[in-house]
């Protein structure tokens, strides 16, 4: 054969190749990212089921994110495991009464994360831990679901390893500032002048169950702080950012990232948590604090994950957590009928483009605010 007609034979396999490969494309998605299925897809596949309650949303992420093990493990994030994670895990198995999934959880917990001063490494990877500093948020949520279990499952052991590990985040992950005590992000955040700090992380009923367990007064010191510094931001921003800094000065200034740096500041996948913490509260104030980011998330429909502080769209991908936190706001603003339309839209979304992180908090959504399995007051329930 002729050079000629070797190069046109090649290009016209490469041609048949390209053709191949667009037509593919159109039908593509990917399982656990945020693409959507273009307008003229071909697939045939069933509709995903979509669970309508919150023991739905539970048994969900505990069949799919949950290894025999009790390892919750990040598929759609490269197989890693974090200590939030594992907390989430805990939430959920103990407000879907899952005895056996709750002790597996507990158990590959406290094998491969707890460390000696009783907080959890936050990254495990590869069959070891990544790095061990503690992460706040999750040590606070693990704390509160092992006193729950400890009663509801009459494990008394739980209850013991629950103030273990609440008064381990009182000792090594708070501080006081011009506000009052609040949580200290990672003990990298410990004795700095001017405070990192995540809103996301504060969760008052946390804070309720874990002083009634120990009886420290420095979980209701931590309620009280928290909310003055929730309430400083929303007089400055309609938005809570995903990280802010507190000053010694008593200023609470936002931040891009919790050094700083990492591009413009935003309400994102932290702050966006915000809402579900202030709304399950058993106290008038925090709900009240949460019923405030009602009319900015209801400017968006369909409502991105990300926004400005001021409520405009920064990134036009969906989340199950944007649609959960919004029904925060409403269910504390007394509309629980639209907080039910976005719980099933976050479920749907979820059900639809399966994520570790939208998955946990499609479940967590509805069991914060229609029950009262984690301690929280459902609408119309508290004092």
């Amino acid at each position: 054969m002729s050079r000629r007609r070797r190069i046109l034979t090649f290009s016209a396999v490469i041609g048949v190749t390209v053709l191949l490969a667009v037509a593919l494309g159109v039908v593509a998605t990917t399982s656990g990212g945020r693409s959507t299925p273009q307008a003229h897809s071909t697939d045939q596949s069933p509709a995903p089921t979509v669970p309508a309650t919150a023991a739905g949303s539970a048994r969900a992420f505990l069949d799919r994110w949950v290894d025999p093990d009790g390892r919750v493990v990040r598929r759609d994030q490269g197989g890693d495991t974090v200590s939030e994670g594992q907390a989430y895990g805990l939430l959920i198995a103990l407000a879907a009464r899952d005895r056996d999934a709750f002790a597996r959880i507990l158990g590959w917990t406290q094998a491969h994360l707890q460390r000696d001063d009783q907080l959890l490494s936050w990254r495990w990877a590869d069959g070891a831990v990544q790095d061990s500093a503690p992460a706040a948020d999750a040590d606070l949520d693990a704390a509160r679901a092992l006193v729950l279990a400890g009663r509801a499952f009459g494990e008394p052991r739980y209850t013991t390893a629950g103030t273990r590990l609440a008064t381990a985040v009182l000792d090594r992950l708070t501080t006081t500032t011009k506000h009052g005590r609040v949580l200290l992000p990672g003990r990298w955040a410990a004795g700095r002048a001017d405070v990192p700090y995540n809103p996301s992380y504060a969760s008052p009923a946390a804070f309720a169950v874990l002083g009634r367990a120990t009886g420290d007064r420095r979980f209701a010191e931590l309620e009280a702080g928290s909310r003055a510094v929730t309430t400083a931001i929303l007089q400055e921003t309609s938005l809570p950012p995903d990280w802010a800094q507190l000053r010694a000065d008593g200023a609470v200034n936002p931040l891009p990232g919790p050094d700083g740096a990492g591009g413009p500041v935003r309400y994102g996948y932290d702050a966006a948590r915000v809402a579900l913490r202030y709304a399950e509260s058993c106290d008038a104030a925090d709900r009240t604090l949460a019923s405030r980011l009602r009319p900015v998330l209801e400017r968006n429909d369909p409502l991105p994950i990300s926004l400005d502080l001021g409520g405009t769209a920064t990134d036009p991908a969906e989340h199950p957590l944007a649609y959960a936190a919004r029904a925060a706001t409403r269910s504390a603003a007394g509309d629980p009928a639209d907080a039910r339309g976005d719980l099933e839209r976050a479920a749907a979304l979820d059900a639809e483009r399966p994520t570790y992180y939208g998955a946990a908090w499609a479940a967590l959504g509805r069991i914060m605010l229609t029950t009262d399995d984690l301690g929280g007051c459902t609408p119309g329930a508290a004092a």
